[in-house]
């Protein structure tokens, strides 16, 4: 199928991905190496987060290395390369990363002086932010400019369903937990079915061994609730997106079959892949003895019409391309803020002294 938008250059999209159909030399949406269009990096600070790539027409994602990796001029050095290359940098930066790395980045953008790197800190769990990076490595070989492939991840970030199968949630911090399901915790052999995003759901289920067990009970702690058309179980199952999607997940030291045998049948997935876990899941689920799963939509064609769909809209701060309400370079709102008091223009939120959060 070849789609054209927005008066750009045709490419062909279908299932296998999309890929351009020329490689003359275009400023904007891709960087230009040696007159071949380059796609936008797509950047991660830790392996793990770097899916296997489900087609060949799908990037590898950057690496960039943590602090104790490489000093900062190395640092600098390296994402000089990647602008020089690429034309523009987005680098997922969740905010569970430990303090320095974010800091390095930022740092390393105020050093480079540029308005080509996009931090983006959407907070999904580790496994849904590794599925998330492969969704924007996807569309960067689609023609989408930068500005757009930024904004798009908060975006897709609302339909990805993230949770876990957990052997505890005692310490668990991120979802609501009642007294009940804490006092349950310290029962050998428990585990709860937790929903993390989009809505908070947590179950408690009976039984026990390598199958798991069944629900019971089935209460959403934080309003969690069964929405409409939502895939389900048997009751009190976390609830299940209402759309196509593949389901990957990820082994701790929970031995249990669950999220293949049970909640992948409930949620009448289209297929079903295991990967390794990522180091970072049992400081963010509180927990090592667990199984994390994460549901998205894996055909290239329907994220592109997904964020085809969207209208685009002009950053009255840097000029660049977006979707939605915020910039994913600098930051900035969509609609403009009054004019200073001194009638100059303020600082973009990207770059002032106390950074808000980012998405």
């Amino acid at each position: 199928m070849v789609l054209e938008h927005g008066g750009r250059a045709p490419i062909v999209c279908g299932r296998a991905g999309c890929a351009y159909a020329t490689t003359a030399p275009t400023y904007g949406a891709y960087g230009v190496n040696r007159g071949i269009r380059v796609p936008t990096a797509i950047a991660v600070t830790s392996a793990d987060l770097v899916l296997p790539a489900p087609d060949r027409h799908t990037p590898p994602a950057v690496v960039l290395h943590p602090p104790g990796q490489l000093d900062l001029a190395g640092a600098v050095a390296e994402t000089s390369a990647l602008l020089e290359r690429h034309g523009h940098l987005v680098a997922v930066v969740p905010p569970w990363l430990p303090a320095a790395t974010v800091q390095r980045l930022r740092t390393v953008r105020a050093i480079l002086e540029t308005d080509r790197i996009a931090l983006l800190d959407i907070d999904l769990p580790p496994l849904a932010t590794a599925l998330l990076v492969r969704q924007l490595r996807q569309l960067s070989v689609c023609d989408f400019s930068p500005g757009v492939i930024a904004s798009a991840a908060r975006l897709l970030s609302h339909y990805i369903h993230a949770g876990a199968l957990l052997g505890s949630v005692a310490r668990l911090d991120r979802v609501p937990v009642g007294l009940k399901a804490h006092a349950r915790s310290w029962s050998p052999n428990a585990q709860f079915a937790v929903l993390a995003h989009p809505t908070p759901h947590l179950v408690k289920l009976t039984g026990s061994g390598s199958g798991g067990g069944r629900a019971h009970g089935g209460r959403a702690h934080g309003g969690g609730s069964h929405g409409a058309g939502a895939h389900g179980g048997s009751a009190g199952l976390p609830p299940g997106p209402a759309f196509a999607t593949h389901l990957t997940f990820a082994r701790g030291q929970l031995a249990s079959d669950w999220v293949a045998a049970e909640l992948a049948p409930a949620w009448r997935v289209q297929g079903v892949m295991e990967n390794p876990l990522p180091a970072d899941s049992p400081v963010w689920w509180a927990t090592p003895k667990l199984v994390e799963f994460a549901a998205a939509i894996p055909d290239p064609a329907v994220l592109y019409q997904l964020v085809a769909s969207v209208r685009r809209e002009q950053c009255h701060w840097c000029g660049l391309e977006l979707i939605g309400d915020r910039c994913g370079f600098c930051a900035a709102p969509l609609a403009a803020p009054p004019p200073a008091g001194n009638g100059g223009r303020t600082t973009p939120p990207a770059f002032s002294g106390a950074p808000g959060p980012r998405h």
